[in-house]
């Protein structure tokens, strides 16, 4: 049986409530997936052209950012948005990414996806999306168009993809940029990012437009600010850039992260271990308001020795958020004169 000893730290309450116009939306913390905010966030809908995440995803990860693509008939079935490049012109898999995440290219998607696998892109996308926790999004291109099968996802699928290639640095920078200049063998391209909270809103870090007649008004969209890294997801929303600013200001005026566990020595009060050092080999900090309720756990095993002899558990309104082992190595003591007496008699 193990010994838990429990740290319990409750903060006073506030109530905050916001809305929004999308038919579906989620506001998360990138870095440990809290949801602030939800509203239909596993309802499966057509998603349009933020599926292009996804596209620049496996793009950065094939690692052929910087080989020279030459343009073929692949772009023949491109319609819509579009960079306008043509068949013959030579021009990087890097640039390819700014005009799929700057301007929407649905010519540049298909280009990137021939060249990453071109018989294979559409199993990657769903093989990644499997992999990193998106469970209801099914990709049949690499761009969202709906004319054909088209892409289907949720609020919360998006969100975790999104949260994936932030972690991406070259995802960060090329979301970021808000003018790219690109010069190939025929033309010379300046494109401005479509994304306007990007000039209009100083917290924005990236985010991508959607709009297909089907799928209606999409957006996805990161900002940052004090340590808290949120993404916003918005599916059928007429308003969206407004709701994006208003969801951020929501999260960062009522949420903080809080340094819950430290790494290194812990000051757990066990008899048992008097003659060891307990600790972790990580810190822990979480997305938190004013009204949650902490607690920690400490489950200690009742055999002493070195190595793995318990678990810290980190508690958020009785949900179980995180767990880490405890370490125990011994340490040598010297006896003073009360434990030398007390050991004799």
């Amino acid at each position: 049986m193990k010994k838990i000893l429990l740290f319990l730290l409750l903060i006073p309450i506030n109530v905050y409530g916001i809305e929004t116009s999308a038919r579906s939306a989620i506001l998360m913390d990138t870095d440990n997936h809290r949801i602030l905010y939800a509203k239909n966030i596993n309802e499966q809908r057509s998603v349009a052209s933020i599926s292009k995440i996804m596209t620049a995803v496996l793009a950065i990860e094939s690692g052929k950012l910087d080989d020279i693509v030459t343009i073929g008939n692949e772009i023949d079935k491109s319609y819509g948005s579009g960079i306008y490049i043509e068949k013959g012109e030579q021009i990087t898999l890097r640039d390819l990414v700014y005009g799929l995440m700057l301007r929407s290219g649905n010519d540049a998607s298909y280009a990137i996806a021939n060249y990453v696998d071109k018989n294979n892109f559409i199993e990657l996308m769903n093989k990644k999306a499997k992999e990193i926790g998106m469970v209801n999004t099914i990709f049949n291109n690499p761009n969202g168009l709906d004319e054909e099968e088209g892409n289907y996802s949720t609020a919360y699928d998006m969100a975790i993809l999104t949260s994936y290639a932030t972690k991406l640095e070259e995802y960060r920078k090329i979301v970021s940029t808000k003018q790219h200049i690109v010069k190939t063998n025929k033309k010379t391209y300046v494109w401005i990012n479509k994304n306007k909270l990007l000039f209009k809103y100083g917290y924005i870090t990236g985010g991508k437009t959607g709009f297909t007649r089907k799928a209606k008004r999409t957006l996805v969209t990161t900002a940052s600010k004090d340590n808290l890294n949120l993404v916003a997801v918005t599916l059928v929303d007429g308003n969206d850039f407004q709701d994006h600013k208003n969801l951020f200001e929501y999260g960062f005026n009522n949420y903080y992260k809080y340094q819950i566990l430290d790494k290194g020595i812990l000051n757990i009060p066990d008899k048992k271990y008097y003659n060891y050092k307990l600790s972790l080999n990580n810190g822990y900090e979480y997305t938190i308001q004013d009204k949650d309720k902490l607690y920690i756990k400490y489950e200690l095993n009742n055999k002493v020795g070195e190595g793995n002899v318990g678990k810290a558990k980190v508690y958020i309104n009785d949900k179980l958020v995180y767990t880490d082992s405890i370490y125990s190595t011994k340490i040598d003591r010297k006896e003073n004169l009360w434990e030398r007496f007390k050991k004799i008699w």
